[in-house]
């Protein structure tokens, strides 16, 4: 019992691969497949990345006449050194696996769109707490992930800041707080229900 040669192998592998199976080849199969998975997979990222930007997330007025007022007032919107946290920087985790979580959370947010539920500001303001909290939950749970993206202890210049915030900083820093236990409304208004237990 010999073994098969080579060429015969690759003889009797390529007629496997040509050979028609009921209409097409296997072979034609894997490469219409493998173009097509290219061509959706671009799609699906180019559709993905145009829902990942300022303009999408403010192109219904439930956002655009309520939160992002509030957000074109502060540091992240405008500052001395011309660098803009837009929507997405700080509500879309950066990994990819998270990010389609969160993507598949926000297509169920539409619903309060569909439904009238935020149309209204005076809507919008009764649901803030809801909303606020939802959103601090989410950033508890990941460690304030999108504020780190841009934000480290070891980039920040102690020099540079008030004695009250180094001071307060570092007793963060210690009890192994994030971003988003200190820093709630650092960039759209505190629901009127909150209530600062630091202020205690």
């Amino acid at each position: 019992m010999g073994t098969e040669s080579r060429p015969g192998l690759l003889r009797r592998s390529w007629a496997a691969l040509t050979r028609p199976s009921v209409k097409y080849s296997v072979l034609a199969l894997l490469v219409v497949g493998f173009f097509g998975g290219i061509i959706f997979w671009g799609g699906f990222n180019t559709a993905l990345e145009a829902t990942n930007s300022l303009g999408f997330c403010i192109s219904c007025h439930e956002m655009r006449d309520n939160v992002y007022q509030e957000y074109k007032t502060t540091i992240h919107y405008k500052n001395r050194v011309g660098v803009r946290a837009a929507c997405p920087d700080c509500h879309v985790p950066h990994p990819w696996v998270p990010k389609i979580l969160r993507k598949m959370k926000a297509s169920f947010e539409v619903w309060s769109k569909i439904t009238g539920r935020v149309d209204t500001k005076e809507k919008f303001e009764a649901n803030r707490m809801r909303l606020a909290t939802d959103e601090w939950g989410r950033m508890e749970a990941n460690g304030s992930q999108e504020c780190r993206n841009c934000h480290s202890w070891e980039a920040m210049d102690a020099s540079k800041q008030h004695a009250s915030a180094v001071k307060k900083m570092e007793e963060g820093r210690k009890q192994g707080k994030s971003c988003i236990d200190c820093h709630k409304g650092i960039a759209h208004h505190l629901p009127k229900e909150y209530h600062d237990p630091d202020e205690d």
